[in-house]
């Protein structure tokens, strides 16, 4: 059998669970608890799967940080493409496949979402043992959830004649239906939940690709062709790619081809798009209410909280969902958690960084978090992985105290270089040159706060930046 290469597509932006996802800091990266991501998960699934080869990750260029911070801390390995915005998955798969294509193999493309749940992954395995002598025989093949109710949130695929292996010919792709038509599919039998994972050949893939969607497939080839490598990071050229017109492999391939076929997997499926998909997700207490973080409840039904940093209290509500984050509380019926959508375009509209940027940031070096932001003064925690550094650089409108709380830090302040440790701090006064080393064995914690007329990321001059990054204000500190 021909090795399996898993091609995990990690380009979402998870607006739909705002606030606690945002456009820079997607649903896949957001922690669940204990340090576990819904990406951290799908990476550890696709090491599971037999015989298969390191994954190859298509990620957005905004949250590649994000892809090797959860990488460190799992110790996995990984070939990550970026892509320049997002073109949807048909052309991020079609990077996958050429990426994977250039060795001179022909694997089997095992394409996983990054932000699905999975609660049986032994079905899984089991689904892609079944499909893989289906795609070997040039068969595309997609995995079909067992439908566990009328959801109105989901594609459906029906099923047609038998292909062997378990598995079906597609007959055809139903979009999202309405509650009758939904109940009615599933009483009539034959019909799946799409779950948007595949396994097919990467030449087979190609090859439909130019045949139903040459641009994209045009578009793609010359991205990769022009590719070019940055550290850890492979980067298709991006005036190409970003010609590519943006589809689904659903939309340019799936619903044209004709060697579609669905390997059924029965299985608790959720790709967790909404909030009221956490709550269905979560294990409900006597009074039909779930319940995370620091949540004291009285007579409350059938409510979903949701609360990260304090404590949140209900009383006599019902069928509510309840999300607090650090800068902004949702509160929403249950039955309506869809039209957040709606309030971030409103935030958009505004300029609000609150549809956009986390309070919590990755970067190559660690992640900072900002804590507290008023008239003229933020207070970050600030975290350096071992080994790590800042940029040297300096600000125009800003000056920033910094208060180590674990490690050691080495920092360059002016002219002079110094090491400081725990409950030890200096002072950054507004123009001076300065970086912040991390030379212990442990991450270092230190507090940073900032005092100035402006605090923007993008208030920064670099001298000299060990990670190649540029001044553009997504990549300052």
């Amino acid at each position: 059998m021909a090795p399996i290469a898993p091609v995990i597509l990690c380009g979402g932006s998870g607006t739909r669970l705002w606030p606690l996802s945002r456009e820079a800091y997607p649903k896949q990266f957001v922690d669940l608890g204990d340090g576990r991501t819904l990406f951290k998960d799908t990476l550890a699934r696709a090491t599971r799967i037999p015989g298969s080869q390191e994954p190859v990750i298509v990620c957005n260029e905004a949250h590649r940080f994000y892809v090797s911070a959860s990488q460190r801390e799992t110790g996995a390995q990984a070939v990550i493409l970026l892509e320049p915005a997002p073109r949807n998955t048909a052309p991020a798969i079609a990077l996958a496949a050429l990426a994977l294509a250039a060795g001179g193999e022909d694997p089997l493309l095992l394409v996983l979402p990054a932000d699905h749940v999975i609660e049986d992954e032994d079905a899984l395995l089991r689904g892609v043992e079944a499909a893989a002598p289906l795609a070997e025989q040039g068969l595309v093949i997609t995995f079909g959830i067992t439908p566990a109710g009328a959801e109105t949130g989901f594609g459906y695929i029906e099923t047609g004649a038998p292909t062997g292996y378990g598995g079906f010919r597609v007959a055809r792709f139903v979009e999202k239906p309405d509650a009758a038509t939904a109940q009615t599919m599933l009483e009539h039998g034959g019909y799946l939940w799409n779950s948007g994972m595949f396994l097919m050949r990467a030449s087979v893939y190609l090859k439909e690709l130019e045949r139903f969607a040459p641009a994209i497939a045009a578009s793609c080839r010359a991205a990769w062709e022009a590719h070019s490598l940055d550290g850890a990071f492979i980067r298709p050229d991006g005036n190409a790619f970003l010609a590519s017109p943006a589809d689904s492999i659903d939309y340019a391939v799936m619903e044209h081809t004709d060697r579609a076929a669905v390997v059924p997997l029965a299985t608790r499926w959720s790709d967790l798009g909404s909030w009221e998909s956490f709550y269905q997700a979560g294990q409900a207490d006597p009074d039909g209410n779930v319940r995370h973080g620091d949540v004291i409840i009285h007579d409350t039904q059938n409510c979903y909280f949701n609360a990260r940093n304090r404590l949140v209290a209900a009383i006599g509500v019902r069928d509510l969902a309840i999300v607090e984050t650090r800068d902004a509380l949702l509160v929403a019926p249950r039955s309506r958690v869809q039209e957040v959508k709606a309030i971030v375009a409103k935030l958009a509209a505004a300029g609000r960084q609150e549809c956009k940027v986390h309070p919590l940031v990755y970067r190559p070096w660690g992640s900072y978090e900002t804590l507290v932001l008023g008239d003229r003064f933020q207070v970050k925690r600030i975290i350096v992985d071992p080994g790590a550094e800042l940029s040297l650089q300096m600000h125009h409108h800003r000056a920033e105290h910094w208060v180590v709380v674990k490690g050691t830090a080495e920092v360059v302040n002016g002219t002079e270089t110094r090491l400081y440790t725990e409950d030890q701090s200096t002072y950054i006064p507004i123009g001076t040159v300065h970086r912040l080393r991390n030379p212990g064995l442990i991450p270092l914690v230190l507090i940073e706060i900032q005092s100035g007329t402006y605090l923007g990321e993008d208030d920064i001059v670099r001298f000299a930046d060990a990670y190649g990054r540029g001044e553009t204000p997504q990549e300052c500190k």
